[in-house]
């Protein structure tokens, strides 16, 4: 699945996709049947076996990677535990979103929004209905949010922040943390780790940069954000009882005062 960078403001109300094939490159119908027969039955195992999970999981397994967004779909009933009634109004920051939303939605009493921080090449019908509803939209996080302070509950950032430089961290996480007025949770990629093949070209058409997790609580410090300790607790003991490692960093910081 490739992904383009987002334009500044997007256009909420339709999805832009890719061309068609040259005309004078017109593959054998029976070996263009044979690939797609062949991919579909390659992805529908993976999702069966998957457990009928995001689309993003069953690439990231298909493709020997790690997706952080995948990852938040087995770390939400966690994540509900820990942060209990300040769930009620979530953004989801990062690909895939569509998936997020649509799960969180689902819950009883919640509310869900989602920022996609690539052009979507592909979207189902559920996803172009958030995006046409304004539920998610498509724009680039470097520059400030379209929400008032502490809009949101809760604000999740899931395979986002890894593409980032410094330069620009130091104003996107601040950002995110003014529209939360509960916490800030970030799910950011181990050192060493793979990522997924398709999410490799970001929007600053740079690998993800995976760091340590003492890079990143030295940059929390020095960009004033403060690690929500009680929070931490929760999540990790919540994590033992049901046996859950997360196969990303989870950080779980305090909003701006």
């Amino acid at each position: 699945m490739s992904r383009r960078p987002a334009r500044r403001f997007a256009d909420t109300g339709s999805i832009p996709f890719v061309g068609s094939f040259h005309p004078k490159s017109r593959p054998s119908p029976l070996l263009s049947l044979g690939l797609v027969v062949g991919a579909l039955l390659i992805i529908g195992y993976v999702y069966h076996s998957s457990g009928g999970r995001s689309a993003a999981d069953a690439f990231s397994r298909l493709e020997g990677g790690t997706s952080c967004t995948a990852e938040l779909h087995r770390a939400l009933p966690v994540l509900k535990k820990a942060y209990g009634d300040n769930m009620r109004k979530v953004l989801h920051v990062g690909p895939d979103t569509c998936s997020v939303v649509s799960k969180l939605l689902k819950e009883e009493d919640t509310e869900a929004w989602g920022i996609e921080p690539y052009d979507l090449d592909e979207a189902d019908s559920n996803c172009k209905a958030l995006v046409h509803k304004g539920i998610v939209r498509v724009a680039d996080i470097k520059f400030p949010l379209p929400y008032r302070s502490k809009s949101f509950s809760l604000v999740i950032v899931s395979d986002a922040v890894d593409y980032l430089s410094p330069r620009y961290l130091n104003r996107t996480l601040p950002e995110l943390a003014r529209v939360a007025a509960d916490g800030l949770v970030i799910l950011s990629g181990y050192p060493g780790q793979q990522k997924v093949k398709g999410a490799e070209l970001s929007k600053f058409g740079r690998p993800a940069k995976l760091r340590s997790s003492s890079w990143w609580i030295r940059f929390f410090i020095q960009t004033s954000l403060e690690e929500n300790e009680p929070v931490t607790k929760k999540f990790e003991q919540a994590a033992a009882k049901r046996s859950y490692k997360p196969a990303c960093q989870v950080f779980h910081l305090k909003p701006l005062l």
